[in-house]
């Protein structure tokens, strides 16, 4: 296991034009189960074991401020393993795509600008649909995002003794915050809190821990979406129709 990890997230960017996803959840969508685990039935699904350190690497964040395009990389990872494909992107693609971003410099990114730049173009031979913001205050729009997709991507303020933690395997807990800001990708959840994707493993952090750190998240639309049966309850339909009304 790495002995450093980087973060690299900018602060959150606004525009007006980011839809909610509030906005697409019906009346005849159920209420999400009190708790879920993505990656069993990831696993399940594509008929591997139980360890997140094959399907999910550190993809270059011990050495680069990847995290973002980490997390996007994860996201795809999870969302495919969802309906039996696995697609896992290369550590190579992975800092190629971040260093096109950047233009060179090993400076981080703004999750904002990696989901446009994501919904225009294919990552590592993928596409989205759209990615729709979530209010990380609201718990219970955060557990249907997940349930639903597969995971949400999301960038929070980094606590002190965050690395240790993950290196002890302690859950995250609220604590002084750093000016350093990290993406990553939620995959679980409880009455205790969330399961993200970090770092080439996975890491628990308190609903406390989620309240006080995490300044934005966002549900990603996969093309997977458009199957009947893959987000019941979500109104699709809507969601594109909104998006060709604010597109750039």
């Amino acid at each position: 296991m790495a002995e450093s990890y980087r973060f690299g997230k900018h602060p959150p960017k606004l525009d007006y034009r980011t839809l909610r996803l509030k906005s697409y959840l019906t009346a005849a969508l159920k209420p999400a189960p009190t708790e879920d685990d993505v990656l069993q039935r990831v696993y399940q699904k594509l008929g591997v074991p139980a360890d997140p350190t094959k399907l999910f690497p550190i993809d270059g964040n011990d050495r680069v401020g990847d995290c973002t395009i980490a997390g996007m990389a994860h996201a795809i990872t999870a969302y495919s393993g969802l309906v039996g494909r696995e697609r896992i992107a290369t550590t190579k693609a992975v800092l190629k795509l971040y260093r096109h971003l950047t233009g060179g410099a090993d400076t981080g990114l703004n999750e904002l600008d990696v989901l446009n730049y994501w919904r225009h173009h294919r990552a590592f031979g993928d596409e989205i649909l759209a990615y729709a913001s979530v209010d990380p205050k609201n718990h219970a729009h955060v557990k249907q995002a997940i349930h639903l997709f597969g995971g949400v991507y999301l960038g929070f303020q980094v606590q002190e003794n965050a690395v240790e933690d993950f290196n002890a395997r302690k859950v995250w807990t609220p604590g002084r915050l750093s000016h350093d800001g990290h993406a990553v990708y939620a995959v679980g959840y409880d009455a205790g809190g969330v399961t993200v994707l970090t770092w080439g493993n996975t890491q628990k952090g308190t609903w406390g821990w989620w309240d006080e750190c995490v300044d934005e998240a966002y549900a990603i639309v996969p093309p997977q979406a458009r199957q009947p049966d893959f987000a019941p309850g979500f109104d699709l339909k809507q969601l594109e129709a909104d998006l060709k009304d604010v597109a750039d």
